[in-house]
């Protein structure tokens, strides 16, 4: 969901001690508004104290209404509809599932749905150009949710949010630093607007962790019962956002607002490492042979897209601590993954291609990611582990991760038959073959089409891995 405001249960009680730990008096008085005049005239005033603030100024009056539980629901689940169609959703869902981010049959729709209910209590609609708040809503607590929505609806006059964070698909990590630009600097300006008056800004404050702000993320039932990626990932672009919105702009203040929409981050790496950002630095382009004929009937592509270092992070925190989880993603330099399901039984084969960023740094991968493997399928046989290459056999299809050079590949899923014409049409040298067992017929390997931007042998064979091999 984009441009929605996960507020007061996740962040309004941290800020405010917050605040209060930094002696800074809230703007605002404590009578809840009465009447839509009332809160018609709340509005108005925050909105030009956030113009002060972020210098964007007003260039087209902003409608305003107060809206019900039940509304608020209603624009969800809309705003669910319209951002992804019902094959776009189980598609991400059942990728989630096969990176064992969710447990297979979570209903993702309902969970979404729910805990936007509970949580909402502001909005911006970029497409009504609207500002909804929550008519339920404490007084306090509105004018926090005003500063931060009111942000992004000036965002939008200035930088049409809607179209610029679209502009990032089909790149799913390049979207999701966009949106962690729009959270994070409006959670910046309602910082600063808890500070009017002090003379101080967020830019003055000493380094402080954020996650400070995020209170108790077991406050309602939903997250309660939410897999902790589901948690992270809705964190982060307001949190990363903030810690990435703080660091830009900690010597120019919000003059470099503008730059942030013009020059965009290009990924959640850039937002994790900001000094990435400010020196340029993008990831590796990675691409993927096709599969199609060579698995066969019944076989479909569902789903393509990129994982990013928060992915990677997410994805290695399920199965490893956060500290390695947190080293390991660091290292990521870019990647590349596909599902395809077979249209009767719903198998999966989960196929990955990610780059790091040193040799060294892809060998630790390898020897930690084998750990992780097998700590995800619990139910394994016929293990072969050798430098650079490891696989067993799972009651879905055989697991196979492959590393050469500054690359590793990983397919679930499948069959070494598969496996092997994936890694010859990368050029990649044949991995160590299973031992033969006694009256065994040799599987001969099925051509598919070289990957175009695949790397010649010449550029990705080394000494290395030849002589491990």
């Amino acid at each position: 969901m984009r441009a929605l405001f996960l507020s007061l249960a996740l962040f309004v009680g941290g800020i405010a001690a917050q605040a209060q730990q930094a002696a800074v008096a809230p703007p605002y008085a404590d009578a809840k508004p009465a009447t839509d005049a009332d809160f018609i005239a709340a509005a108005d005033e925050v909105l030009g104290q956030m113009s002060e603030i972020t210098g964007l100024k007003l260039v087209t009056p902003l409608k305003k209404s107060l809206r019900s539980r039940e509304e608020i629901r209603a624009y969800v689940i809309k705003q669910m509809d319209e951002e992804k169609n019902p094959a776009e959703r189980y598609a991400s869902q059942r990728a989630a599932e096969a990176f064992g981010l969710l447990p297979k049959g979570f209903d993702l729709d309902a969970f979404m749905v729910n805990v936007l209910t509970e949580q909402v209590e502001g909005l911006y609609d970029p497409k009504g150009r609207e500002f909804y708040i929550a008519d339920w809503s404490p007084p306090t607590d509105q004018r926090m949710v005003m500063a931060h929505e009111l942000t992004h609806a000036l965002e939008d006059q200035h930088f049409q949010i809607e179209a610029w964070e679209k502009a990032a698909r089909p790149n799913e990590d390049a979207e999701l630093a966009r949106d962690a630009v729009l959270e994070g600097s409006a959670m910046a300006a309602m910082v600063d607007y808890l500070m009017l008056g002090t003379g101080r800004s967020l830019k003055d404050l000493p380094e402080f962790d954020p996650s400070m702000l995020i209170g108790d993320l077991g406050s309602t039932p939903t997250l309660q019962k939410a897999p902790p990626f589901l948690k992270d990932a809705l964190i982060f672009p307001y949190l990363g956002g903030l810690t990435f919105s703080a660091a830009v702009m900690k010597n120019t203040g919000w003059a470099s607002l503008p730059e942030l929409f013009e020059k965009p981050p290009v990924s959640t790496q850039q937002i994790l490492h900001p000094g990435l950002y400010r020196s340029g630095k993008i990831p590796a382009s990675v691409s993927l042979p096709r599969l199609e004929k060579l698995l066969g009937d019944g076989w479909s592509k569902l789903d393509e897209n990129i994982m990013g270092e928060f992915g990677w992070k997410e994805v290695l925190k399920q199965f490893l601590d956060n500290d390695r989880a947190k080293t390991l993603a660091a290292a990521w330099d870019g990647d590349r993954y596909a599902l395809y399901e077979h249209k009767q039984t719903k198998k999966l084969i989960l196929v990955v291609r990610l780059h790091l960023d040193s040799e060294e740094h892809a060998a630790r991968f390898f020897g930690q990611y084998s750990e992780a493997l097998e700590k995800k399928y619990s139910e394994r046989s016929n293990l072969l582990r050798r430098p650079n290459f490891f696989s067993f056999d799972a009651p879905g299809g055989g697991v196979f991760l492959d590393c050469l050079g500054d690359e590793c590949v990983t397919l679930e899923g499948t069959t070494r038959n598969n496996f092997d014409a994936f890694t010859k049409a990368l050029n990649w040298p044949l991995a160590p073959q299973p031992p033969q067992r006694p009256g065994a017929v040799t599987e001969k390997t099925a051509a598919i089409p070289s990957s175009p931007a695949a790397p010649s042998a010449a550029k990705t064979f080394s000494p290395a891995a030849s002589s491990a091999r």
